[in-house]
């Protein structure tokens, strides 16, 4: 029995991937996986950087059944359970941007279909239960250290710029001033005329 929920914590666990994909501007990258009747799989991806935060993403079954499309978005999930056998295809497209290249980080999470035949311990079903719980703390980290990042990269761009901007002003500044005293000083310059 025991091992028997080893056995389930380790291939729940294996069946987790993160990845982060670059993708050039006008170009889309695709994934597949093989999946059987019955099993679960949930997409979770985001945007981490480039242009506007936005990326197509659709999802096709087997026979090329269009089973999730979702246009310019910069975060989104997608899960479903596999009606049939066969070859489960997901891509990112950044074919929009024609200047910006984007990157993605996306996570997959597979279940395998265990079939629950009435024997099934109740310390199993928690540990499967747990498992599920523990997926998604992951999802959710890994969505803040994104947003972080975001965040640290925005403020980064903001301080640089504050600080050109105020170097920029400190110049003008002392230039001004530079103009005042030499116009006012001109200004009371006692003309001598010769005559």
């Amino acid at each position: 029995m025991r091992l028997l929920s080893l056995l389930f914590l380790a291939a729940s666990s294996a069946l987790v991937s993160a990845h982060t994909i670059d993708l050039a501007a006008s170009s889309r990258d695709c994934f597949f996986e093989d999946l059987h009747s019955e099993d679960k799989m949930t997409v979770t991806y985001q945007v981490a950087g480039g242009g506007h935060l936005d990326i197509d993403f659709w999802m096709k079954g087997p026979g090329e059944k269009m089973m999730a499309d979702q246009k310019k978005r910069d975060t989104g999930t997608h899960s479903f359970t596999a009606d049939q056998d066969g070859r489960y295809t997901y891509c990112f497209s950044n074919e929009m941007s024609t200047v910006t290249g984007k990157t993605v980080s996306f996570n997959v999470h597979g279940v395998m279909y265990v079939e629950d035949d009435g024997h099934t311990a109740p310390i199993e079903r928690e540990i499967r239960a747990l498992s599920s719980a523990l997926e998604a703390v992951k999802d959710e980290q890994e969505y803040i250290v994104v947003r972080e990042r975001i965040h640290r990269d925005t403020a980064e761009s903001t301080n640089d710029r504050v600080k050109y901007w105020s170097i920029i002003q400190t110049i003008m500044l002392f230039g001004v001033c530079g103009f005042q005293i030499f116009y006012l000083k001109r200004f009371f310059e006692v003309k001598r005329t010769s005559a």
